[in-house]
């Protein structure tokens, strides 16, 4: 027995080991069964690169423009950028600017000021006046409309081709405003004055557009005049007095609480009101004020609970947030307004000296349908005497019962009582309580200068009108309030309304010289609350497809575009208005999203004094940070201007051609031949700018010679695979040759005004150029052009490589040139080079027509421009190859980058502020857009994957002199239990304390410099209609209550 068990012993050892060797061969075999001979590929990739290289230099012409600039090379004087020495010197022009701005606003103000000081109201005026909407409207019979006269309206290239009046502004009156109240007629009338100061305005500084006057009864006036058109409710929702740079210019930062009655009485309509009276008052909250809503019955309920016991900003994010909470709001139980009242005030008085808020200000807005008390003992404790709280009180209903009550406690506190009994009241009522708190400021007399940041008004007509192929206009308003100075009225503070004028943000980009930022280097401005003013990604994000954008774009903060400032460095150095600079490696994504550019970014800032900006400037480490100076004549220069394939970057200022209105139809080419041939010497030129263009015309001219030759020889591109030929130079100044007809072009947008990634614009140089920068000298950048629509139907490939002046990192990169060509040609040139093979009988071992193969020709960013499957062209890599493209990632042959940290809830597609109110989600999380870049040091690479039952193999080689990779996969080796690897955004959800700890977190502001809270000689009488106080109170408290009116 015991010989049998050693014999099957010694059997069992033998067929393990014979099991072991026979496994270990079959895996072998599996394995090496589609070993890809990487020598093979290595061919294929050195015939493809050399062939596609060849046709690329050959047709741009890029060898010929090296060899002219290197020809200039010892006659050009290379210098290092003083970023810190540029950036106060482009705050000094932008202060220039905005003083010239303030300036037209100061003459209106002085304007309306004496205009009113002269009127003597008349309760029976009858003034015929332009109105707006009625304007050139004639009845059935062919007559004009009362108050619709004829008004001229003529397309004017300044107002954006909009039909207006340039010679007079009109008046436009809230739909449900009477057009001929008397407290209107009497303002329309005396505003008239203002005519003459906006068209002197104008002529002084013709770079204006609209000027505008909001009065505070309602009416808005408007320079130049235009027609506007209600909706299609017959309903102009506009009203001047919501808008931000009217409640800005009109009060001083306020910390607000807003309690709302809940109690069972306040069922129905009632709630419905109080709901939309709180909305009201939170469009009438800016970015420099902080507020908390608290709805009470028998007890309190904070609308947002995790903000307990303290404020938040009133930015459109938190506002839309308490908004999307008071849906929740129901009525039932027993108001009791003294738990109420007693929290407001110790939350009040507590967060004033936390140090945070507006350190100004303060009120409590009281929305209810009745108080049984006058609750004098609360006011008693924690506001009087100062009285530095004050109350409004908002009685909701018809009923009045209750009304003496809240009227006393609103005049008792320096505010304001109003009633409201529908929901059309809401708006009107609400406003009062603005021209309360602007009292102080009236009394002071003090004009101060308010700016907003970035926004879009979508309401107004020009905006409503404009075709702009970016949509709305982003802009920024200067304002400054009008007030009365008659002295019988002084105490009373009577604010007669805003003036303003909008600077649009493309005016902020013509002080900024593009040339000398470099190609990825750009300017940017922040307000004091850390919101972008300007800044080249404050513009439409693309999603599946469709363009999406912050709405109104208001609210958009520096670290939410800046976001690899983590701690917020750059950010709280600007708001605090520093000089100085700071150092960070950036991730830019480009080309709609979809790639990523990896660079260190120095950067410079410093304050635009006179205004509440803080401006900055980015330069790209390496050639961004030199520039160079060319020397030609201007002879010389001129000739070579004058070639028909020339152009410059319209968006560049050259030459202002806004100064004068007999300039605005020049284009930059022809105000620079005009301005240097003395045609024009009244036209203002960059001379700097305008001696590099000449400089760059005459050493990229022989080009043109180059490209007729290559396009007259008929053997040459016969078989019109290559189409365009272009190129741009550090100066904006573009060469295009065409090789086959305009008609015949398969990208007719390719560099067209509707091409916008591709062209010079004011915030960037075109995509080709900036990626062509960023590779290898004397090597090309390939890709397909990304369409908009889910699927991309590109069928042409782009080729660009840049032109530097020296052979060293620290040379500017002086041009960059390409070509287009079409996508089939391109890859039939690559399917030829893959059939290549170094057997002496011409009998290749393996082809990428083999089926137990898949070959690939991808970018620097993952994206397939060749594929055995065409429909896969344009495709990320990891969709189709999601087993091969995670192996490249682990390996550390290619990089993924989570770039564009957003608020998800702040993202969706309409624009306006109109009254209804959009529901969206608000809950807030990040969004993480992966991008993918390879490893430049990694030329080639083979690889097996371990799959279910197989081993996968594959190899990935370099393209020569490109950012291509011909990656070719075993086609056996199924890995579907490898999932694709996918660009789709990830949205990073919280759990509800860290939401609630992103809402009470609070970045860095900077206060506005001026406060007007409280005037010793305030008129606080003045509280809602009624001259003394009605209710009875406490006899023992007549002292006290004699006491505080006397203040």
């Amino acid at each position: 027995m015991p010989e049998n068990l050693n014999l099957l012993r010694a059997f069992g050892g033998f067929f393990f080991i014979f099991w072991t060797a026979f496994n270990t061969a079959l895996v072998d075999v599996v394995g090496s069964e589609q070993q890809i001979p990487l020598s093979v590929v290595k061919l294929w990739a050195s015939a493809f690169g050399g062939e596609i290289k060849s046709i690329a230099a050959k047709y741009s012409g890029s060898q010929l423009l090296q060899k002219k600039y290197k020809e200039y090379e010892k006659d050009v004087a290379i210098e290092e950028i003083d970023g810190l020495q540029l950036v106060k010197k482009l705050a000094k022009n932008m202060e220039e600017m905005f003083h010239k701005k303030s300036e037209a606003v100061r003459r209106l103000v002085e304007a309306a000021e004496d205009a009113y000081l002269k009127h003597e109201f008349d309760a029976d005026l009858q003034y015929e006046y332009f109105n707006a909407v009625l304007i050139n409207e004639r009845d059935e019979e062919g007559n004009y409309l009362e108050l619709g006269k004829e008004f001229i309206l003529v397309p004017n290239d300044h107002f954006n081709n909009l039909p207006v009046n340039i010679s007079l502004s009109d008046v436009q009156v809230p739909t449900n405003m009477y057009n001929k109240d008397p407290a209107i007629v009497n303002g329309v009338y005396w505003s008239e004055s203002l005519n003459k100061v906006f068209v002197d305005n104008f002529d002084r500084d013709p770079s204006l557009i609209w000027q505008y006057f909001g009065s505070a009864k309602g009416f808005f006036r408007q320079y130049p005049g235009i027609k506007w058109e209600p909706d299609e409710n017959g309903v102009i929702a506009f009203d001047c007095r919501n808008r931000k740079w009217y409640i800005q210019a009109a009060t001083s930062p306020k910390d607000v609480v807003i309690l709302v009655d809940v109690s069972g009485s306040m069922k129905g309509l009632r709630l419905t009101i109080a709901k939309q009276t709180v909305s009201s008052i939170l469009d009438t909250l800016g970015d420099d004020d902080f507020f908390n809503i608290i709805a009470y019955n028998e007890e309190l309920h904070y609308v947002e609970p995790c903000l307990n016991g303290t404020l938040v900003q009133a930015d459109r994010a938190n506002k839309e947030h308490f908004r999307e909470h008071l849906d929740k709001l129901f009525a039932k139980g027993i108001g009791m307004l003294d738990i109420a009242l007693n929290e407001a005030f110790n939350m009040l008085s507590e967060f004033n000296h936390t140090g945070q808020g507006s350190i100004c200000s303060q009120a409590i807005m009281l929305i209810t349908d009745g108080a049984v008390d006058t609750y004098d003992t609360i006011f008693a404790k924690y506001n009087w005497p100062d009285r530095k709280v004050r109350i409004f009180t908002y009685l909701i209903g018809r009923e009045a019962a209750f009304a003496d009550n809240l009227k006393w406690m609103a005049c008792a506190n320096k505010g304001f009582f109003t009633q409201i009994s529908t929901l059309a009241d809401v708006q009107e009522n609400v406003m009062e309580y603005l021209h309360v708190l602007s009292r102080p400021k009236v009394i002071d007399q003090e004009h101060d200068v308010v700016w907003t940041e970035a926004y879009i008004d979508s309401t107004l007509p020009q905006a409503q009108k404009l075709a702009d192929d970016q949509g709305l206009v982003l802009m920024t308003t200067v304002a400054m309030p009008v007030f009365s100075k008659q002295n019988e009225t002084r105490s009373k503070g009577i604010l007669l309304g805003v003036v303003g004028t909008d600077v649009p943000v493309k005016e902020l980009l013509k002080t900024i010289p593009k040339y000398k930022l470099g190609i990825h280097g750009y300017a940017f401005a922040i307000t004091n609350n850390g919101y972008i003013l300007t800044h080249p990604e404050l513009r439409p994000l693309y999603e599946e497809g469709k363009k999406r954008r912050k709405p109104n774009y208001s609210s958009v903060d520096l670290s939410e575009v800046e976001w690899e400032d983590r701690d917020d460095v750059l950010r709280n150095a600007m708001v605090n208005r520093k000089t100085g600079k700071f150092s960070m490696e950036v991730k830019k994504t480009v080309d709609k999203g979809k790639r990523v550019l990896v660079m260190t970014n120095d950067y410079y800032y410093t304050d635009i004094k006179g205004t509440p900006f803080s401006l900055g400037v980015a330069l790209s480490r390496g050639h961004g940070k030199y520039f160079f100076r060319g020397n030609v004549t201007v002879e010389e220069g001129l000739h070579d201007l004058e070639h028909p394939d020339v152009s410059l970057a319209d968006e560049w200022s050259y030459c202002n051609t806004d100064l004068h209105p007999e300039h605005r139809q020049m284009t930059q080419l022809e105000a620079i031949k005009r301005y240097l041939t003395g045609k024009e010497p009244l036209l203002q030129c960059d001379k700097e700018l305008i001696q590099e263009v000449l400089f760059d015309a005459v050493v990229s001219a022989p080009i043109e010679a180059y490209w007729t030759s290559l396009a007259l020889n008929k053997s040459e591109n016969s078989d019109k695979g290559v189409e365009v030929a272009f190129l741009g130079t550090r100066t904006g100044l573009s060469r295009i040759n065409l090789f086959v007809g305009p008609e015949q072009l398969t990208n007719q947008d390719f560099l067209t005004a509707e091409d916008k990634e591709n062209i010079f614009n004011a915030d960037h140089f075109p995509l080709w150029y900036r990626r062509a920068a960023e590779q290898i000298p004397g090597s090309f950048v390939y890709s397909i052009p990304f369409s908009t629509e889910t699927a991309n139907k590109s069928n042409v490939v782009t080729a660009s490589t840049a032109i530097q002046l020296l052979d060293d990192r620290k040379s500017p990169v002086v041009a960059a040139v390409g070509i287009q060509m079409k996508l089939e040609f391109f890859q039939r040139k690559f399917w030829t080079a893959s059939r290549q093979c170094a057997s002496l009988d011409g009998r290749c071992a393996i082809s990428c027509d083999d089926e137990a193969i898949n070959c690939y020709l991808i970018d620097n960013n993952g994206f397939i421009l060749v594929s055995e499957d065409y429909r896969q062209t344009g495709y990320f890599f990891g969709e189709v190859e999601g087993a091969v493209m995670n192996k490249l990632l682990t390996m550390g042959s290619f990089k993924r980058f989570l770039v564009e940290f957003n608020l998800c809830s702040w993202w969706h597609s309409d624009l306006t502020a109109k009254a209804q109110r959009l529901k969206q989600t608000l809950e807030p999380c990040d969004t993480e857009y992966p991008a993918f870049v390879s490893e430049r040091t990694i030329k080639e690479t083979t690889g097996n994957i371990a799959c279910d039952d197989c081993f996968k193999s594959f190899v990935i080689q370099q393209i020569p002199s490109s950012n291509l990779f011909m990656v070719v996969v075993d086609n056996e080796c199924f890995c579907d239990s490898i999932p694709p690897i996918t660009m789709a955004p990830i949205e990073i959800r919280y759990n509800e304390s860290l939401k609630c700890e992103r809402l009470k977190s609070q970045k860095i502001r900077r206060r506005p410099e001026s406060c007007h809270g409280f005037h010793p000689e305030e008129n606080a009488r003045e509280c809602g209609g009624v001259s003394g106080l009605s209710a009875k109170p406490p006899l023992v408290l007549l002292p006290l209550l004699l006491t505080i009116f006397s203040r």
